[in-house]
């Protein structure tokens, strides 16, 4: 089939990548002027299957609540006369029981370890280099009542295979020396060696050129706005080109990976798709001292950072604001993840000297993506992926290559339309 997916960054780019090799002609449409530079630009950086506990858990409800007047809180919803927002945040509080937080941390793990080996062996086949490190991630506790409640999820991923550790302070200190300026206060720790870290924007770029030297079409500066279709299946795309020129995209088969806007899409072909757009926050800063900086990824649970080290970079990501579709930055945000990562390592980098960042996550109210078929019959959709889109990414889209490809895909999952 010639099949058109919509959006380039790292979910679109991959899935492009998997259903070229799976046989089929591929063109990508992006209205930015290369790969990877909306959401997947300056992410957190981490493979992180280790990172399966959804934002919808029990103890998530009186905290939101408790969010709502800090305006540095790690999940703020910003209030809004938003339909959108109100529909997402009634679904989320439904994934709050135990149940379906167990269920939602099966769905994140055996996608995330299945991706994890898939990126892995493409990384080893292609020899990509994007300032990747595998020296697994720590997640380090602040607080005693984070550490305790972080048992159970841990034991949960355990069991479905992800070698997560609970470990005390002196191995953790072990493991990343660099955290020696908070020891006494880190009440315990997990590690899993497995998991890695590296930048996606380079990896989504550099894997665009390897598949664009495979025979995949990129158009950029190319915007979609609207379909031509009938009840069930898209006749075409119309778009709006670099110099202001239309034109209808017509393929046999469509794959929707636009984000955040997928859900805006969605309703324009007359289906749902509960996806609401979370405003991340990242810092990028040069390190100053090498023995101060770490080098194992880190999670400090208690503030929802992850950090990375990215060669000479460190990486301070983290934080989600429900605002609707606005990308404007919040100084208090960007300043409390600088103060954040300045108090747990002083001398790791010039902190003064950050970058911040600001992008739209595309999340579910459980934090499963929608991965297969839609109601759509020729329009397949990966989206929804939220925090996890790089760690997803591979996996997502060799198994949407299964199934537009018409196999079964190799690992356990909830898949859309099956």
């Amino acid at each position: 089939m010639h099949i058109l997916v919509m959006g380039a960054g790292v979910v679109g780019v991959t899935s492009a990548w998997f259903l070229r090799q799976a046989g089929h002609d591929v063109t990508v449409v992006d209205r930015q002027g290369r790969a990877g530079v909306e959401t997947s630009y300056a992410n957190g950086g981490q493979i992180s299957v280790s990172h399966a506990e959804p934002w919808a858990n029990p103890s998530a409800p009186l905290k939101v609540l408790k969010w709502l007047s800090q305006p540095d809180a790690p999940l703020l919803f910003r209030l809004r006369m938003d339909p959108s927002q109100w529909l997402w945040g009634l679904r989320f509080l439904t994934q709050c029981t135990s149940r379906r937080a167990a269920w939602n941390i099966r769905q994140m793990v055996n996608l995330g370890t299945y991706s994890r080996s898939r990126l892995q062996a493409l990384r080893a086949e292609l020899g990509l280099e994007y300032d990747q490190l595998e020296k697994g991630i720590l997640h380090f506790y602040t607080s005693e009542k984070e550490f305790e409640a972080a048992r159970e999820p841990t034991r949960i991923m355990q069991d479905l295979g992800c070698d997560r550790q609970i470990i005390d302070t002196d191995r953790a200190l072990e493991l990343e020396p660099a955290l020696a300026p908070i020891r006494q206060r880190i009440a315990g720790a997990t590690y899993t060696r497995e998991d890695e870290s590296g930048d996606a924007r380079k990896f989504t770029q550099a894997l665009a050129a390897k598949a664009e030297a495979a025979g995949v079409e990129f158009l950029y500066d190319t915007e979609v706005v609207g379909f031509e279709s009938t009840r069930d299946r898209i006749l075409g795309v119309g778009t709006i080109g670099p110099e202001g020129t239309h034109r209808t995209l017509r393929m046999d088969s469509y794959v929707l990976s636009m984000g955040s806007y997928s859900a805006h899409f969605a309703r324009k072909l007359g289906f749902f798709l509960n996806i609401y757009p979370a405003k991340g926050y990242s810092i990028t800063a040069p390190v100053k001292k090498e023995e101060a900086a770490f080098q194992v990824s880190l999670t400090d649970d208690e503030y929802k950072l992850v950090y990375s080290r990215l060669g000479n970079r460190l990486r301070v990501a983290g934080t989600a604001e429900l605002n609707g579709y606005d990308r404007d930055l919040s100084l208090v945000r960007c300043n409390a993840i600088v103060r954040r990562a300045a108090e747990i390592m002083p001398d790791g980098a010039h902190w003064d000297q950050s970058e911040f960042w600001a992008g739209l996550r595309p999340a579910t109210p459980s934090n499963v993506p929608y991965i297969g078929r839609s109601p759509v019959s020729n329009l397949y959709l990966n989206t929804g992926h939220g925090t996890l889109g790089w760690t997803h990414s591979c996996g997502s889209a060799a198994a949407l290559a299964d199934i537009v490809s018409g196999r079964k895909p190799e690992l356990e999952f909830d898949f859309t339309g099956v």
